[in-house]
């Protein structure tokens, strides 16, 4: 059951999300934050230290939503590992090309930003990361224990060869405003993962 307290942090938090998505974290101003979430500067203060904790406390939300979306998205148990791994790539360029603040992609967004600025915030982004390769590679030895991957790949590293083209698109799409990237990174991992 969530307390008053609760639902204010989460709402802090969701209208923080969204505006970082659409600004970016620096031009986030802490009296534009407030205004649109309607809160008052002391209930920010109750919550969070300082702007840079907000901005942690948010990313290791992402984080965990991050997760959740992958624990949904592989329920099925009789998917193989491939179909799993290709289900996530299509769910990424489904949501990366939406022009929806919600839906993009905060390590996008915010790596490059923040590396500089913030080291809290560059390793929760970097621990993040690592995480999700992680929960690929084990999706590329199920898929090779399934049979439907190529059973010479190194889990490891190919799941970072895809997870790092799989950025790049996202960085390329946002610059040209065009689908075309994530077309191109999908294409490739279907050759870096062919059907056996």
């Amino acid at each position: 059951m969530q307390t008053k307290g609760t639902n204010t942090r989460d709402h802090i938090l969701t209208i923080g999300r969204d505006l970082m998505s659409e600004r970016g974290f620096n031009a986030l101003g802490l009296g534009e934050l407030l205004k649109t979430a309607k809160v008052p500067k002391g209930s920010f203060y109750h919550y969070f230290e300082s702007k840079e904790d907000f901005g942690c406390v948010l990313l290791e939300r992402y984080v965990e939503g991050y997760h959740q979306r992958l624990n949904e998205l592989w329920v099925d148990k009789d998917a193989t590992g491939r179909d799993h791994l290709m289900s996530f790539f299509n769910m990424w360029m489904m949501r990366q090309s939406t022009r929806q603040n919600a839906q993009q992609c905060l390590i996008v967004k915010m790596g490059a930003e923040i590396s500089d600025m913030s080291d809290s915030m560059r390793r929760i982004l970097a621990e993040g990361t690592h995480s999700i390769v992680e929960r690929m590679a084990d999706q590329i030895k199920i898929g090779i224990t399934d049979g439907s991957i190529p059973s010479h790949v190194e889990p490891r590293s190919l799941a970072n060869q895809l997870f790092q083209m799989w950025l790049g698109a996202s960085l390329l799409a946002k610059l040209d405003q065009s689908i075309q990237p994530f077309q191109s990174a999908l294409k490739t991992t279907e050759k870096l993962l062919p059907r056996l």
